[in-house]
């Protein structure tokens, strides 16, 4: 059984700081690029950002390049997105997705499997 389980969601003030965490199992998670988008409602899923199977290239969205950084950890089958510089408009909810190939995509439909999302509110 393929699962996503993301955890880390929740409220933080503007300018803060928050780490997103994706546990995956019935993936052969080291093969496979990963990546974040977010959700708002009413709008499509933006691309956040997406890291290779090795991690050692990311690729992040204009709206979020030099503030959020994406990593994992294969020896934990687990991705990261860490957050700085929050902003009202990060707001939303992100979803971690799989993809059964090398190398990402900034379009949500080449992923496989997704997260169940998690909530991230940045307000004072």
């Amino acid at each position: 059984q393929v699962q996503l389980v993301e955890s880390g969601g929740g409220l933080v003030q503007p300018g803060g700081s928050l780490r997103l965490s994706c546990a995956a199992s019935g993936i052969p998670f080291s093969s496979n690029a990963m990546g974040w988008f977010r959700q708002t409602p009413g709008n499509e899923r933006e691309f956040v950002g997406t890291i290779i199977y090795n991690g050692r290239s990311t690729h992040l969205g204009n709206s979020v390049q030099g503030r959020f950084t994406i990593s994992r950890d294969n020896a934990k089958n687990t991705v990261y997105l860490q957050m700085n510089s929050l902003k009202s408009e990060d707001t939303a909810v992100y979803y971690c997705a799989a993809r059964n190939v090398y190398y990402g995509s900034d379009n949500f439909a080449a992923y496989d499997y997704w997260g169940q999302g998690t909530q991230v509110t940045v307000s004072s």
